[in-house]
C-alpha cells in the first residue's frame, strides 16, 4: 500500500482555467531530474507537469519513459537529484500526515501480508479520516470477494482488487493508480471501470499510468503522454476531439492530407484536422503514435510550448 500523484493541464491554459473555476493546483512537479544512481542515465530530466482539475487522467509514455517513477517522486517516496513535486503547495518528499492522507498509490506490483483484510483494514484505515467501509464492502461483492479472506494467500488479480477496493473507500482527493488492470480478468476489468467511473468527480483527481490503453480509453477525460523531458501532449479529451479527427481510409487523397497515418490490414488510420466540428471516436493508440512522430505539430496545434525532444 503507498500514496498518490498528480494530474495536469495544458501549460499555456493553466492561468486561464483557474482564471475562470478559481482552480487550484493539485500536483506541481517542478523541474525534476532523477536516477537510481548516482552516475546512472537520467529516468527523468527536467521535467515539469502540474495538474489542477479533476477528472480521470491517463498518463502514457514508452516503456522505461519515467511513469511509474513520476508517480513514486510524486508520493515523496523517491527523492529527485534537483527539482520538487508539490501536493497543494507542500513538498510530498516531506511525508506529513495531511500530505499522506490527501492520496493513494496502487503499485503495479506488490504483496500483502499473512493476514486476514478485516485485520489490514484495522490497521490501514485509521490513516484516512474520509474511508468508507460500506463503500469497500460494495466493491467487494462487485469483485466476488468477502473480507474474512487471507489477503496474503490471493492471486496476483485477487490482490489488485483488494488494492482497489480499499484504496477507492480511502476517498481521497488523489489516485495514483500503476497499470490497474494488469492480472484482471475480463469481468474484473469491466467491474473496475465501472468503479471508477462511479467514483469521479470533478473534485477528485484519478491519475492511471498504463500501456493497456484499450482497458481504460472510454473512462479517460484527460490523457498526458510524456516522454522523459517533457509533455508532448495535456489535454481533455474533449479538446482533443475539437480539434481532431480520427478515421479509417482506404482513399489514397485523404492519407495524403492526412496529419498522421498509420497503415494496417484494413485500411489506413489517419489522424485529420477536425474543421468541421463533427466529434469522432478518440484513438488513443493512434493519438500516441502521432505525438512522437510529429510533437512540434502537437504543440502548435494545442499550443504547448515546442522545447526540444530528448
Amino acid at each position: 500500500m503507498g500514496n498518490h500523484f498528480s494530474n495536469n493541464i495544458n501549460t499555456n491554459n493553466i492561468n486561464n482555467i483557474n482564471n475562470i473555476n478559481n482552480t487550484i493546483i493539485m500536483i506541481d512537479i517542478k523541474n525534476i531530474t532523477f536516477s537510481y544512481s548516482r552516475r546512472g542515465e537520467a529516468v527523468l530530466d527536467d521535467f515539469s507537469l502540474s495538474v489542477g482539475n479533476g477528472g480521470v487522467y491517463g498518463l502514457l509514455g514508452p516503456n522505461g519513459v519515467g511513469k511509474s517513477t513520476l508517480l513514486y517522486l510524486v508520493a515523496g517516496l523517491l527523492t529527485p537529484r534537483r527539482g520538487e513535486c508539490l501536493i497543494d503547495g507542500v513538498n510530498s518528499r516531506r511525508r506529513l500526515p495531511q500530505t499522506l492522507s490527501s492520496f493513494f498509490i496502487v503499485p503495479e506490483e506488490f504483496e500483502f501480508p499473512s493476514i486476514t483484510l478485516d485485520r489490514y483494514v484495522k490497521l490501514h484505515s485509521p490513516f484516512y479520516p474520509n474511508f468508507d467501509i460500506e463503500d469497500m464492502n460494495r466493491s467487494l461483492e462487485l469483485f466476488g470477494l468477502q473480507r474474512e479472506i487471507n489477503i496474503g494467500q490471493l492471486s496476483m488479480g485477487q490482490r489488485k482488487k483488494v488494492m482497489m477496493a480499499f484504496a477507492l473507500a480511502c476517498k481521497t482527493p488523489i489516485v495514483l493508480m500503476d497499470e490497474p488492470t494488469n492480472g484482471l480478468d475480463i469481468p474484473g476489468k469491466a467491474m473496475f471501470r465501472r468503479l471508477v467511473a462511479e467514483k469521479a468527480t470533478p473534485e477528485r483527481v484519478f491519475i492511471i499510468s498504463t500501456h493497456q490503453v484499450r482497458d481504460i480509453d472510454s473512462l479517460l477525460d484527460h490523457i498526458i503522454i510524456m516522454n522523459h523531458r517533457r509533455v508532448l501532449l495535456n489535454e481533455s479529451t474533449e479538446a482533443i476531439q475539437q480539434r481532431l479527427r480520427f478515421e479509417k481510409t482506404t482513399d489514397p487523397a485523404v492519407v495524403a492530407g492526412a496529419l498522421h497515418a498509420l497503415p494496417s490490414i484494413e485500411g489506413t488510420s489517419v489522424v485529420l484536422p477536425n474543421d468541421d466540428g463533427d466529434e469522432t471516436r478518440l484513438n488513443l493508440e493512434l493519438l500516441f503514435d502521432f505525438a512522437f512522430a510529429a510533437p512540434e505539430t502537437i504543440s502548435s496545434i494545442f499550443n504547448q510550448p515546442s522545447s526540444p525532444v530528448k
